[in-house]
């Protein structure tokens, strides 16, 4: 059996899980963490691709990786890219098993 390679889930790595973006889920927007070198364009035909939804508007944000301490030393956490993508009204992502 051969694995089939899908580009879109490149793109959309997996869904962010937070009382802050089930909140948003409200209104039609839902969050991502993204591919680092993935556009607004990409990102937008991969959720339309996954899910068969409309997406309206996509927004992205870079989060810098915290820097930790540890007892040997400092270390820090990976970097992330967000998308906060709304979807047309009357379609939902169900992304939190509701």
């Amino acid at each position: 059996m051969v694995a089939v390679h899908n580009p879109a889930h490149d793109v959309i790595l997996k869904p962010v899980v937070s009382e802050k973006s089930y909140a948003a889920s409200d209104r039609g927007q839902y969050t991502f963490v993204v591919a680092p070198d993935a556009n607004k364009v990409q990102i937008k035909q991969a959720i339309e691709e996954i899910f068969k939804v409309k997406v309206t508007n996509v927004n992205t944000l870079n989060r810098a990786g915290k820097l930790k301490r540890s007892r040997t030393g400092f270390g820090r956490r990976v970097n992330q890219k967000r998308a906060i993508v709304t979807v047309a009204e009357g379609q939902t992502i169900d992304i939190f098993g509701n």
